[in-house]
């Protein structure tokens, strides 16, 4: 069963097809795990948000449409939002301190799409890694938790000028890193 794609795993798990369904969340535990820990911080959040994700997904599964994406990017769309639900609900939203990840992990179901995408992701992570921290905790703060400038300014106590200038001048260096390193 490891040889079908996410979409038919997934339609196999949306009909309720324990095999189909076992496939399914065993390949994606872990990018969905792995999301949901990086934002909400807390390895037991994290599994919940990976669980009420899963449950999300069967219970909306007519919503999928895979003309916008794949089956694996809107679980994690699912993850994401549920991960801010759950950071939200807890009244507390502490900004990324985590290490970036060495290079983006990736899962060889589709080599030339992965092998871009990884490619791109890797440079990203490496161009992050360049950045002053004050303008990489901002810009994660921002894409990887959803929160608004203004919430990183309430949470850190930084003017809200400067977190939108941190934002601002981080995107400008990556949009300027990924120029220069086009083949």
């Amino acid at each position: 069963m490891w040889d079908v794609s996410d979409e038919a795993l997934f339609a196999g798990f949306a009909s309720g097809d324990p095999a189909a369904a076992a496939a399914f969340v065993r390949r994606l535990e872990r990018k969905v795990y792995g999301l949901a820990l990086a934002i909400v911080g807390d390895p037991g959040d994290a599994q919940d948000v990976a669980q009420e994700a899963f449950v999300r997904a069967w219970r909306f599964a007519d919503s999928f449409d895979e003309r916008r994406g794949s089956v694996a990017a809107w679980l994690l769309g699912i993850t994401r939002n549920s991960a801010l639900d759950c950071v939200r609900g807890r009244g507390r939203r502490a900004l990324p301190t985590a290490e970036l990840p060495a290079e983006a992990g990736a899962d060889p179901t589709d080599v030339d799409e992965v092998v871009g995408r990884h490619d791109d992701a890797s440079r990203v992570v490496a161009l992050m890694r360049e950045l002053p921290a004050g303008q990489r905790e901002a810009l994660a703060a921002v894409t990887l938790q959803g929160l608004s400038t203004r919430e990183v300014s309430e949470l850190t106590g930084i003017p809200h000028g400067t977190v939108k200038t941190r934002v601002r001048l981080a995107l400008r260096r990556l949009r300027d890193g990924l120029e220069d390193r086009v083949p």
